[in-house]
Protein backbone atom coordinates (compact mmCIF):
# COMPACT_ATOMS: atom_id res chain seq x y z
CA UNK A 1 0.00 0.00 0.00
CA UNK A 2 2.93 2.19 0.93
CA UNK A 3 3.97 1.75 -2.41
CA UNK A 4 1.17 2.50 -4.01
CA UNK A 5 0.65 5.88 -2.36
CA UNK A 6 4.46 6.49 -3.41
CA UNK A 7 3.42 6.06 -6.61
CA UNK A 8 0.25 8.15 -6.92
CA UNK A 9 2.06 10.98 -5.63
CA UNK A 10 4.68 10.90 -7.79
CA UNK A 11 2.29 10.85 -10.87
CA UNK A 12 0.33 14.05 -9.99
CA UNK A 13 1.28 17.00 -12.43
CA UNK A 14 1.61 20.43 -11.88
CA UNK A 15 0.43 20.85 -15.21
CA UNK A 16 -2.99 20.31 -14.19
CA UNK A 17 -3.27 23.49 -12.43
CA UNK A 18 -3.47 25.98 -15.10
CA UNK A 19 -4.53 29.63 -14.56
CA UNK A 20 -7.45 30.77 -16.36
CA UNK A 21 -6.43 33.79 -18.61
CA UNK A 22 -9.82 34.97 -18.32
CA UNK A 23 -9.58 35.71 -14.93
CA UNK A 24 -8.56 39.76 -13.60
CA UNK A 25 -5.24 39.75 -13.04
CA UNK A 26 -5.47 40.34 -9.40
CA UNK A 27 -7.86 37.31 -9.03
CA UNK A 28 -4.96 35.85 -11.75
CA UNK A 29 -2.57 36.19 -9.34
CA UNK A 30 -4.23 34.81 -5.89
CA UNK A 31 -4.83 31.54 -8.11
CA UNK A 32 -1.40 31.66 -8.61
CA UNK A 33 -0.24 31.47 -5.44
CA UNK A 34 -2.53 28.88 -4.29
CA UNK A 35 -1.60 26.71 -7.00
CA UNK A 36 1.64 27.15 -6.21
CA UNK A 37 0.85 26.48 -2.63
CA UNK A 38 -0.60 23.61 -3.19
CA UNK A 39 1.83 21.90 -5.59
CA UNK A 40 4.21 22.81 -2.94
CA UNK A 41 2.78 21.33 -0.17
CA UNK A 42 2.10 17.75 -2.31
CA UNK A 43 6.18 17.49 -3.03
CA UNK A 44 6.59 18.26 0.98
CA UNK A 45 4.36 15.48 1.97
CA UNK A 46 6.04 13.84 -0.67
CA UNK A 47 9.81 14.25 0.74
CA UNK A 48 8.22 13.93 3.74
CA UNK A 49 6.99 10.17 3.04
CA UNK A 50 10.22 9.47 1.47
CA UNK A 51 12.66 10.31 4.77
CA UNK A 52 10.31 8.16 7.24
CA UNK A 53 9.81 5.08 4.52
CA UNK A 54 13.82 5.22 5.08
CA UNK A 55 14.39 6.01 8.42
CA UNK A 56 12.31 3.49 10.03
CA UNK A 57 13.81 4.95 13.59
CA UNK A 58 12.27 8.10 13.13
CA UNK A 59 9.21 7.20 11.88
CA UNK A 60 9.05 4.65 14.89
CA UNK A 61 9.67 7.63 17.34
CA UNK A 62 7.23 10.33 16.08
CA UNK A 63 4.58 7.69 15.88
CA UNK A 64 5.06 6.22 18.86
CA UNK A 65 5.09 2.79 17.49
CA UNK A 66 7.59 0.26 17.21
CA UNK A 67 7.22 -1.60 13.86
CA UNK A 68 10.53 -3.78 13.77
CA UNK A 69 12.10 -2.28 10.87
CA UNK A 70 15.65 -1.21 9.88
CA UNK A 71 17.12 0.72 7.23
CA UNK A 72 17.28 -0.97 3.63
CA UNK A 73 20.57 -0.14 2.48
CA UNK A 74 21.01 -2.62 -0.77
CA UNK A 75 21.95 -1.11 -3.72
CA UNK A 76 18.56 -0.74 -5.07
CA UNK A 77 16.84 0.94 -2.27
CA UNK A 78 19.52 3.72 -2.80
CA UNK A 79 19.42 4.34 -6.19
CA UNK A 80 15.78 4.42 -5.92
CA UNK A 81 15.54 6.56 -3.05
CA UNK A 82 18.03 9.18 -5.14
CA UNK A 83 15.69 8.76 -8.37
CA UNK A 84 12.66 9.65 -6.24
CA UNK A 85 14.79 12.93 -4.52
CA UNK A 86 15.87 14.16 -8.26
CA UNK A 87 12.43 13.62 -9.11
CA UNK A 88 11.50 15.74 -6.26
CA UNK A 89 13.74 18.43 -6.87
CA UNK A 90 12.98 18.95 -10.52
CA UNK A 91 9.46 19.30 -9.41
CA UNK A 92 10.49 21.61 -6.85
CA UNK A 93 12.77 24.20 -9.07
CA UNK A 94 9.22 24.54 -10.97
CA UNK A 95 7.82 26.40 -8.90
CA UNK A 96 8.29 30.08 -9.22
CA UNK A 97 9.37 31.74 -5.55
CA UNK A 98 6.99 34.87 -6.90
CA UNK A 99 3.99 32.61 -6.63
CA UNK A 100 4.74 31.41 -2.79
CA UNK A 101 4.04 33.28 -0.06
CA UNK A 102 7.20 34.71 2.37
CA UNK A 103 7.04 31.06 4.75
CA UNK A 104 6.45 28.57 1.69
CA UNK A 105 9.63 30.53 -0.31
CA UNK A 106 11.60 29.58 2.94
CA UNK A 107 10.44 25.89 2.81
CA UNK A 108 10.90 25.80 -0.71
CA UNK A 109 14.87 26.77 -0.39
CA UNK A 110 15.03 24.70 2.98
CA UNK A 111 13.66 21.27 0.88
CA UNK A 112 15.80 22.17 -2.24
CA UNK A 113 18.90 22.15 0.16
CA UNK A 114 17.84 19.01 2.09
CA UNK A 115 17.16 17.09 -1.26
CA UNK A 116 19.97 18.13 -3.05
CA UNK A 117 22.63 17.45 -0.10
CA UNK A 118 21.05 13.59 -0.48
CA UNK A 119 21.57 13.39 -3.70
CA UNK A 120 25.23 14.95 -3.60
CA UNK A 121 25.95 12.51 -0.69
CA UNK A 122 24.77 9.77 -3.32
CA UNK A 123 26.70 11.66 -6.40
CA UNK A 124 29.81 11.45 -3.70
CA UNK A 125 29.02 7.75 -2.63
CA UNK A 126 29.28 8.98 0.86
CA UNK A 127 27.59 5.77 1.68
CA UNK A 128 30.47 4.42 1.25
CA UNK A 129 31.19 5.88 4.58
CA UNK A 130 29.03 4.65 7.51
CA UNK A 131 31.96 5.12 10.09
CA UNK A 132 33.86 8.27 12.12
CA UNK A 133 36.64 7.82 14.34
CA UNK A 134 34.49 8.24 17.46
CA UNK A 135 32.27 4.63 15.92
CA UNK A 136 29.60 4.40 13.12
CA UNK A 137 26.71 1.96 12.33
CA UNK A 138 27.68 -0.23 14.87
CA UNK A 139 27.38 2.08 17.57
CA UNK A 140 24.74 3.69 16.14
CA UNK A 141 22.51 0.88 15.77
CA UNK A 142 22.97 -0.40 19.70
CA UNK A 143 20.53 2.51 20.48
CA UNK A 144 17.69 0.06 19.46
CA UNK A 145 17.96 -1.10 23.08
CA UNK A 146 17.87 2.06 24.44
CA UNK A 147 14.71 2.57 23.88
CA UNK A 148 11.41 2.71 25.91
CA UNK A 149 9.63 -0.75 26.97
CA UNK A 150 6.45 -0.64 27.79
CA UNK A 151 3.90 -2.68 25.51
CA UNK A 152 4.21 -6.34 24.51
CA UNK A 153 4.83 -5.39 21.00
CA UNK A 154 7.66 -3.36 22.15
CA UNK A 155 9.67 -6.77 22.62
CA UNK A 156 8.53 -8.30 19.96
CA UNK A 157 9.42 -5.72 17.68
CA UNK A 158 12.93 -5.55 18.97
CA UNK A 159 13.14 -9.52 18.83
CA UNK A 160 12.65 -8.38 14.74
CA UNK A 161 14.92 -5.76 14.88
CA UNK A 162 17.90 -8.29 16.18
CA UNK A 163 17.23 -10.83 14.15
CA UNK A 164 17.63 -8.49 11.06
CA UNK A 165 20.77 -7.24 12.59
CA UNK A 166 23.94 -10.06 10.38
CA UNK A 167 22.01 -8.44 7.31
CA UNK A 168 22.02 -4.78 8.45
CA UNK A 169 25.83 -5.78 8.99
CA UNK A 170 26.32 -7.37 6.09
CA UNK A 171 25.39 -4.71 3.78
CA UNK A 172 27.23 -1.82 5.41
CA UNK A 173 30.04 -4.09 5.16
CA UNK A 174 29.31 -4.12 1.24
CA UNK A 175 29.74 -0.26 1.25
CA UNK A 176 33.10 -0.65 3.10
CA UNK A 177 34.12 -3.04 0.71
CA UNK A 178 33.18 -1.31 -2.06
CA UNK A 179 34.91 1.81 -0.55
CA UNK A 180 38.06 -0.08 -0.56
CA UNK A 181 38.07 -1.20 -4.23
CA UNK A 182 37.42 3.00 -5.19
CA UNK A 183 39.88 4.59 -2.85
CA UNK A 184 36.88 5.97 -0.60
CA UNK A 185 37.65 5.09 2.68
CA UNK A 186 38.77 6.93 6.08
CA UNK A 187 42.00 7.80 6.50
CA UNK A 188 44.33 4.71 8.43
CA UNK A 189 45.79 6.87 10.44
CA UNK A 190 42.43 8.12 12.05
CA UNK A 191 41.51 4.54 13.13
CA UNK A 192 44.01 3.56 15.23
CA UNK A 193 42.19 2.05 18.02
CA UNK A 194 38.63 2.42 16.46
CA UNK A 195 38.15 -1.43 16.92
CA UNK A 196 37.94 -1.10 20.71
CA UNK A 197 34.82 0.57 19.81
CA UNK A 198 33.52 -2.85 18.09
CA UNK A 199 34.94 -5.09 20.63
CA UNK A 200 33.20 -3.22 23.27
CA UNK A 201 30.12 -4.89 22.04
CA UNK A 202 31.54 -8.72 22.23
CA UNK A 203 30.73 -9.34 25.88
CA UNK A 204 28.68 -12.25 27.72
CA UNK A 205 25.38 -12.26 26.71
CA UNK A 206 24.62 -10.96 30.44
CA UNK A 207 26.72 -8.20 30.07
CA UNK A 208 25.63 -7.23 26.33
CA UNK A 209 23.69 -3.53 26.29
CA UNK A 210 21.77 -5.20 23.61
CA UNK A 211 20.32 -7.94 26.45
CA UNK A 212 19.14 -4.73 28.97
CA UNK A 213 15.54 -4.43 28.00
CA UNK A 214 15.30 -8.48 28.75
CA UNK A 215 16.40 -7.79 32.80
CA UNK A 216 13.22 -5.55 33.20
CA UNK A 217 9.96 -5.92 32.53
CA UNK A 218 6.99 -3.36 32.88
CA UNK A 219 5.12 -5.02 35.64
CA UNK A 220 1.61 -5.96 33.54
CA UNK A 221 3.71 -8.97 31.81
CA UNK A 222 3.06 -12.11 33.13
CA UNK A 223 6.07 -14.65 33.94
CA UNK A 224 5.21 -16.92 30.63
CA UNK A 225 5.96 -13.68 28.74
CA UNK A 226 8.94 -12.48 30.41
CA UNK A 227 10.37 -15.86 30.19
CA UNK A 228 9.74 -16.41 26.42
CA UNK A 229 11.31 -13.17 25.70
CA UNK A 230 14.01 -13.62 27.91
CA UNK A 231 14.83 -16.86 26.24
CA UNK A 232 14.50 -15.63 22.43
CA UNK A 233 16.73 -12.50 23.10
CA UNK A 234 19.44 -14.22 24.47
CA UNK A 235 19.32 -16.81 21.43
CA UNK A 236 19.35 -13.86 18.93
CA UNK A 237 22.17 -11.78 21.33
CA UNK A 238 24.07 -15.17 20.85
CA UNK A 239 23.72 -16.38 17.57
CA UNK A 240 23.01 -13.06 15.79
CA UNK A 241 23.97 -9.98 17.05
CA UNK A 242 27.34 -11.00 18.78
CA UNK A 243 28.63 -12.86 15.63
CA UNK A 244 27.66 -10.13 13.36
CA UNK A 245 29.99 -7.83 15.69
CA UNK A 246 33.10 -10.38 15.61
CA UNK A 247 32.36 -10.96 11.55
CA UNK A 248 32.81 -6.64 11.54
CA UNK A 249 35.91 -6.86 13.59
CA UNK A 250 37.43 -9.23 11.78
CA UNK A 251 36.79 -7.29 8.36
CA UNK A 252 38.19 -3.94 9.80
CA UNK A 253 40.84 -5.67 11.64
CA UNK A 254 42.36 -7.47 8.98
CA UNK A 255 40.79 -6.20 5.35
CA UNK A 256 39.75 -2.80 5.89
CA UNK A 257 42.05 -1.13 8.24
CA UNK A 258 45.13 -2.20 6.75
CA UNK A 259 44.26 -1.44 3.54
CA UNK A 260 42.63 2.05 4.36
CA UNK A 261 44.05 4.99 2.14
CA UNK A 262 47.17 6.95 3.66
CA UNK A 263 46.20 9.97 2.52
CA UNK A 264 44.25 12.57 4.88
CA UNK A 265 42.50 15.27 2.78
CA UNK A 266 39.66 14.96 1.05
CA UNK A 267 40.30 16.48 -1.91
CA UNK A 268 42.36 13.35 -2.36
CA UNK A 269 38.99 11.34 -2.80
CA UNK A 270 37.89 10.74 -6.11
CA UNK A 271 36.17 14.21 -7.44
CA UNK A 272 37.22 15.03 -4.06
CA UNK A 273 37.99 18.52 -5.45
CA UNK A 274 34.22 19.13 -6.04
CA UNK A 275 33.28 17.14 -2.78
CA UNK A 276 35.23 19.20 -0.82
CA UNK A 277 33.83 22.56 -2.00
CA UNK A 278 30.16 21.16 -1.98
CA UNK A 279 30.80 20.22 1.84
CA UNK A 280 31.75 23.61 2.80
CA UNK A 281 29.05 25.41 1.21
CA UNK A 282 26.62 22.77 2.45
CA UNK A 283 27.62 23.37 6.10
CA UNK A 284 28.62 27.26 5.90
CA UNK A 285 25.24 27.37 4.17
CA UNK A 286 27.22 30.06 2.32
CA UNK A 287 28.65 30.64 -1.18
CA UNK A 288 31.80 30.90 0.28
CA UNK A 289 35.36 29.28 -0.23
CA UNK A 290 37.88 27.66 1.57
CA UNK A 291 40.58 29.77 0.80
CA UNK A 292 37.94 32.74 2.34
CA UNK A 293 36.94 30.19 5.29
CA UNK A 294 41.08 29.85 6.00
CA UNK A 295 41.87 33.38 5.99
CA UNK A 296 38.16 34.49 8.22
CA UNK A 297 39.63 31.51 10.33
CA UNK A 298 43.38 33.24 10.96
CA UNK A 299 41.59 36.47 11.58
CA UNK A 300 39.62 35.21 14.53
CA UNK A 301 42.93 33.43 15.92
CA UNK A 302 44.49 35.97 16.14
CA UNK A 303 41.87 38.55 17.40
CA UNK A 304 40.63 35.83 20.38
CA UNK A 305 44.91 35.07 21.35
CA UNK A 306 44.68 38.87 21.88
CA UNK A 307 41.68 38.33 24.17
CA UNK A 308 43.61 35.14 25.87
CA UNK A 309 46.84 37.14 26.48
CA UNK A 310 44.69 39.91 28.67
CA UNK A 311 43.59 37.16 31.03
CA UNK A 312 46.80 35.67 31.65
CA UNK A 313 48.04 39.45 32.04
CA UNK A 314 45.30 39.99 34.40
CA UNK A 315 46.25 36.80 36.57
CA UNK A 316 50.11 38.36 36.36
CA UNK A 317 51.17 34.76 35.68
CA UNK A 318 54.92 34.53 35.19
CA UNK A 319 55.37 32.58 32.01
CA UNK A 320 54.90 32.53 28.41
CA UNK A 321 51.41 31.60 26.76
CA UNK A 322 52.52 28.08 26.21
CA UNK A 323 53.47 27.80 29.82
CA UNK A 324 50.13 29.47 30.87
CA UNK A 325 48.57 26.15 29.11
CA UNK A 326 50.75 23.55 30.34
CA UNK A 327 49.62 25.01 33.99
CA UNK A 328 46.11 24.19 33.03
CA UNK A 329 46.68 20.88 31.56
CA UNK A 330 48.46 19.65 34.28
CA UNK A 331 47.39 21.27 37.41
CA UNK A 332 45.01 18.84 39.39
CA UNK A 333 42.82 21.89 40.58
CA UNK A 334 41.21 21.42 37.41
CA UNK A 335 40.31 18.46 37.08
CA UNK A 336 37.44 16.02 38.76
CA UNK A 337 38.37 13.24 40.31
CA UNK A 338 35.62 11.11 40.03
CA UNK A 339 32.67 10.69 37.43
CA UNK A 340 29.89 11.74 39.38
CA UNK A 341 31.47 14.92 41.05
CA UNK A 342 32.03 15.59 36.74
CA UNK A 343 28.28 14.92 36.60
CA UNK A 344 27.59 16.86 39.02
CA UNK A 345 29.15 19.54 38.22
CA UNK A 346 27.70 19.69 35.00
CA UNK A 347 24.15 19.80 36.62
CA UNK A 348 24.47 22.50 39.11
CA UNK A 349 25.93 24.51 36.08
CA UNK A 350 23.15 23.77 33.93
CA UNK A 351 20.47 24.28 36.77
CA UNK A 352 22.50 28.44 36.90
CA UNK A 353 21.39 28.27 33.26
CA UNK A 354 17.88 27.32 33.40
CA UNK A 355 17.67 29.79 35.77
CA UNK A 356 19.00 32.69 33.53
CA UNK A 357 16.60 31.74 30.79
CA UNK A 358 13.50 34.14 31.25
CA UNK A 359 15.92 37.64 31.43
CA UNK A 360 16.67 36.15 28.03
CA UNK A 361 13.63 34.38 26.13
CA UNK A 362 10.04 34.99 26.53
CA UNK A 363 9.55 30.79 24.99
CA UNK A 364 11.46 28.97 26.82
CA UNK A 365 10.91 24.47 26.22
CA UNK A 366 8.17 22.88 27.44
CA UNK A 367 10.74 19.90 27.49
CA UNK A 368 13.16 19.14 30.24
CA UNK A 369 16.51 17.35 29.43
CA UNK A 370 18.62 15.08 31.63
CA UNK A 371 22.17 14.99 32.31
CA UNK A 372 24.37 11.53 31.70
CA UNK A 373 27.79 10.32 31.07
CA UNK A 374 28.91 8.98 27.13
CA UNK A 375 28.30 5.29 26.77
CA UNK A 376 31.11 3.64 27.47
CA UNK A 377 31.64 1.68 24.31
CA UNK A 378 32.33 4.97 22.63
CA UNK A 379 33.80 7.56 25.20
CA UNK A 380 37.21 6.84 24.51
CA UNK A 381 37.32 8.26 20.99
CA UNK A 382 34.13 10.44 21.95
CA UNK A 383 33.83 14.05 22.12
CA UNK A 384 34.22 16.20 25.74
CA UNK A 385 29.84 16.28 25.30
CA UNK A 386 27.31 16.31 23.31
CA UNK A 387 23.43 17.11 23.22
CA UNK A 388 21.38 13.84 22.37
CA UNK A 389 18.10 14.99 21.83
CA UNK A 390 14.77 12.96 21.92
CA UNK A 391 11.94 13.87 18.43
CA UNK A 392 9.35 12.01 20.79
CA UNK A 393 7.29 13.93 23.61
CA UNK A 394 7.65 10.51 25.70
CA UNK A 395 11.33 10.30 25.13
CA UNK A 396 14.07 12.30 27.27
CA UNK A 397 16.71 13.70 26.24
CA UNK A 398 20.07 14.49 27.65
CA UNK A 399 23.16 16.16 27.66
CA UNK A 400 26.38 13.71 27.64
CA UNK A 401 29.62 14.55 29.59
CA UNK A 402 32.98 12.19 29.11
CA UNK A 403 33.48 10.82 32.14
CA UNK A 404 36.77 9.06 30.41
CA UNK A 405 40.00 10.03 31.28
CA UNK A 406 38.94 12.66 33.44
CA UNK A 407 42.55 14.11 33.61
CA UNK A 408 41.58 15.21 29.90
CA UNK A 409 38.27 16.95 31.03
CA UNK A 410 39.24 20.25 32.67
CA UNK A 411 36.31 21.66 34.79
CA UNK A 412 37.36 25.64 33.58
CA UNK A 413 35.95 24.21 30.46
CA UNK A 414 32.75 22.99 31.33
CA UNK A 415 30.77 26.17 31.81
CA UNK A 416 31.28 26.68 28.27
CA UNK A 417 30.76 23.11 27.46
CA UNK A 418 26.81 23.08 28.97
CA UNK A 419 25.73 26.40 28.04
CA UNK A 420 26.35 25.11 24.31
CA UNK A 421 24.99 21.64 24.84
CA UNK A 422 21.88 22.20 27.07
CA UNK A 423 20.36 25.70 27.49
CA UNK A 424 20.67 28.10 26.26
CA UNK A 425 22.20 25.90 23.47
CA UNK A 426 21.27 23.11 21.46
CA UNK A 427 18.48 21.79 23.78
CA UNK A 428 16.31 25.07 23.88
CA UNK A 429 17.13 25.75 20.12
CA UNK A 430 16.19 22.42 18.93
CA UNK A 431 12.86 21.77 21.73
CA UNK A 432 11.65 24.99 20.46
CA UNK A 433 12.54 24.44 16.89
CA UNK A 434 10.04 21.39 17.34
CA UNK A 435 7.27 23.15 19.20
CA UNK A 436 6.60 25.26 16.21
CA UNK A 437 3.74 23.11 15.15
CA UNK A 438 3.04 25.81 12.14
CA UNK A 439 6.15 24.36 10.40
CA UNK A 440 6.21 21.16 8.26
CA UNK A 441 7.60 17.88 9.90
CA UNK A 442 11.10 17.68 7.28
CA UNK A 443 11.56 21.05 8.89
CA UNK A 444 10.49 20.57 12.53
CA UNK A 445 12.73 17.31 12.49
CA UNK A 446 15.50 18.37 11.03
CA UNK A 447 19.20 20.51 11.64
CA UNK A 448 20.82 23.21 9.98
CA UNK A 449 24.34 22.79 11.09
CA UNK A 450 25.43 26.63 10.89
CA UNK A 451 21.91 27.50 12.37
CA UNK A 452 22.58 25.21 15.28
CA UNK A 453 25.74 24.93 16.07
CA UNK A 454 25.94 28.55 15.66
CA UNK A 455 23.51 29.36 18.09
CA UNK A 456 25.52 27.02 20.42
CA UNK A 457 28.37 29.01 20.37
CA UNK A 458 26.69 32.17 20.77
CA UNK A 459 24.89 30.96 23.48
CA UNK A 460 28.10 30.54 25.41
CA UNK A 461 28.52 34.01 24.37
CA UNK A 462 25.91 34.86 25.80
CA UNK A 463 26.89 33.55 29.12
CA UNK A 464 29.11 36.06 29.63
CA UNK A 465 26.89 38.52 29.42
CA UNK A 466 24.53 36.55 31.93
CA UNK A 467 27.50 36.52 34.85
CA UNK A 468 29.27 33.31 34.09
CA UNK A 469 32.68 32.22 33.87
CA UNK A 470 32.90 33.78 37.58
CA UNK A 471 36.68 33.33 38.06
CA UNK A 472 38.95 34.06 35.00
CA UNK A 473 40.18 30.62 34.16
CA UNK A 474 36.43 29.67 33.28
CA UNK A 475 36.55 33.02 31.13
CA UNK A 476 39.89 31.59 29.66
CA UNK A 477 38.01 28.16 29.22
CA UNK A 478 34.96 30.19 27.40
CA UNK A 479 37.84 31.71 25.22
CA UNK A 480 39.28 28.62 24.43
CA UNK A 481 36.34 27.20 23.46
CA UNK A 482 35.89 29.87 20.94
CA UNK A 483 39.69 29.48 19.89
CA UNK A 484 38.87 25.97 18.85
CA UNK A 485 36.17 27.37 17.05
CA UNK A 486 38.03 29.55 15.18
CA UNK A 487 41.16 27.28 14.65
CA UNK A 488 38.75 25.15 12.77
CA UNK A 489 38.47 27.19 9.46
CA UNK A 490 42.04 26.94 10.18
CA UNK A 491 42.67 23.49 10.57
CA UNK A 492 39.58 21.77 8.58
CA UNK A 493 40.71 24.20 5.10
CA UNK A 494 43.99 23.25 6.08
CA UNK A 495 44.14 19.83 5.94
CA UNK A 496 41.80 19.72 2.99
CA UNK A 497 42.56 21.96 0.94
CA UNK A 498 46.19 23.36 2.13
CA UNK A 499 47.28 19.64 2.10
CA UNK A 500 48.29 20.01 6.03
CA UNK A 501 49.47 16.97 7.63
CA UNK A 502 47.31 15.69 10.66
CA UNK A 503 50.97 16.40 13.16
CA UNK A 504 50.49 20.49 11.53
CA UNK A 505 46.64 20.58 12.34
CA UNK A 506 47.13 19.06 15.64
CA UNK A 507 49.86 21.45 16.79
CA UNK A 508 48.07 23.99 15.63
CA UNK A 509 45.54 23.54 18.02
CA UNK A 510 47.31 22.90 20.83
CA UNK A 511 49.28 26.00 20.40
CA UNK A 512 46.34 27.78 20.56
CA UNK A 513 43.78 26.47 22.66
CA UNK A 514 43.92 25.09 26.44
CA UNK A 515 42.11 21.85 25.53
CA UNK A 516 43.59 18.79 26.51
CA UNK A 517 46.12 17.09 24.05
CA UNK A 518 43.75 14.15 24.10
CA UNK A 519 40.39 16.13 23.19
CA UNK A 520 42.98 18.16 20.46
CA UNK A 521 44.05 14.86 18.83
CA UNK A 522 40.34 13.29 18.76
CA UNK A 523 38.90 16.58 17.41
CA UNK A 524 41.59 16.70 14.56
CA UNK A 525 40.52 12.94 13.60
CA UNK A 526 37.11 13.95 13.88
CA UNK A 527 37.89 16.95 10.94
CA UNK A 528 39.75 14.72 8.95
CA UNK A 529 37.03 12.33 8.25
CA UNK A 530 33.72 14.75 8.67
CA UNK A 531 35.28 17.65 6.00
CA UNK A 532 33.70 20.91 6.11
CA UNK A 533 31.62 20.40 9.43
CA UNK A 534 33.51 22.18 11.85
CA UNK A 535 33.21 25.23 9.52
CA UNK A 536 29.66 25.57 10.30
CA UNK A 537 30.35 26.56 14.14
CA UNK A 538 32.00 29.96 13.68
CA UNK A 539 30.25 31.29 10.77
CA UNK A 540 27.12 30.62 12.60
CA UNK A 541 28.12 32.80 15.45
CA UNK A 542 29.65 35.56 13.55
CA UNK A 543 26.16 35.79 11.59
CA UNK A 544 24.38 35.54 14.85
CA UNK A 545 26.47 38.20 16.25
CA UNK A 546 26.44 40.36 12.73
CA UNK A 547 23.01 40.26 12.74
CA UNK A 548 22.40 41.32 16.61
CA UNK A 549 25.05 44.07 16.30
CA UNK A 550 22.43 45.26 12.99
CA UNK A 551 19.75 45.44 15.16
CA UNK A 552 21.58 47.49 18.37
CA UNK A 553 22.52 49.86 15.82
CA UNK A 554 19.04 50.49 13.55
CA UNK A 555 17.20 50.42 16.97
CA UNK A 556 18.97 52.04 19.63
CA UNK A 557 17.98 52.32 23.29
CA UNK A 558 14.41 50.69 22.11
CA UNK A 559 16.60 47.33 20.83
CA UNK A 560 15.16 44.23 23.05
CA UNK A 561 17.59 41.22 23.39
CA UNK A 562 14.89 38.99 24.68
CA UNK A 563 12.28 40.12 21.43
CA UNK A 564 15.73 39.55 19.43
CA UNK A 565 16.51 36.15 20.42
CA UNK A 566 12.47 34.91 19.47
CA UNK A 567 13.17 36.25 16.06
CA UNK A 568 16.20 34.24 15.86
CA UNK A 569 14.26 30.87 16.90
CA UNK A 570 11.51 32.17 16.16
CA UNK A 571 11.37 30.26 12.17
CA UNK A 572 13.43 26.74 13.62
CA UNK A 573 16.50 25.89 11.37
CA UNK A 574 17.08 27.96 9.04
CA UNK A 575 20.01 28.58 6.10
CA UNK A 576 22.19 32.18 7.07
CA UNK A 577 20.89 33.88 4.37
CA UNK A 578 17.41 33.01 4.94
CA UNK A 579 18.38 34.05 8.53
CA UNK A 580 19.65 37.33 7.57
CA UNK A 581 15.97 38.35 5.92
CA UNK A 582 14.03 37.34 8.78
CA UNK A 583 16.40 39.74 10.78
CA UNK A 584 16.12 42.77 8.78
CA UNK A 585 11.94 41.92 8.90
CA UNK A 586 12.55 41.83 12.01
CA UNK A 587 14.07 45.42 12.47
CA UNK A 588 11.50 46.66 10.26
CA UNK A 589 8.36 45.59 12.18
CA UNK A 590 10.12 46.55 15.41
CA UNK A 591 10.89 50.03 14.09
CA UNK A 592 6.88 50.63 13.00
CA UNK A 593 6.08 49.38 16.20
CA UNK A 594 8.33 52.35 17.99
CA UNK A 595 6.57 54.82 15.15
CA UNK A 596 3.50 53.89 16.94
Amino acid sequence: MHRLLLTTLFIISLSACQLNPLQTDAFATINKQSTANIALNKIIEQAWYLTLQNDPELADELSGTTTGQLPDLSPHSLLTRNQQQQVLLDQLTQIPDSALSRPQQINKKILANQLQDDIDRYHFKMHYLPLTPEGGFHTDIARISHRRFTKVQDYQSYILQLKKIPHYFQQQTFWLQQGLKEGITLPQITLKGFENSISAFIVPINESGYFKPFNTFPQHFTEAQKIAFKREGRQLIQQNVIPAYQAFYHFMTQEYIPKARVNLAATELPNGQAFYENRVRYYTTRDISADEVHTLGLKEVKRIRTEMQTVIDNLAFKGSFADFLHFLRNDPQFYATSAEQLLKEAAFIAKKADAILPQYFTQLPSTPYGIAPVPAEIAPKYTTGRYSGSKSDNEPSYYWVNTYALNKRPLYELEALTLHEAVPGHHLQISLNQSLTQLPNFRRYSYISAFGEGWGLYAEYLGLEAGFYENPYSNFGRLTYEMWRAARLVVDTGIHAKNWSRQQAIDFMANNTALSLHNVTTEIDRYITWPGQALSYKIGELTIKKLRQQAENALGTQFNLRRFHDAILANGSVPMTILEQNIQDFIQAEQQRQSL
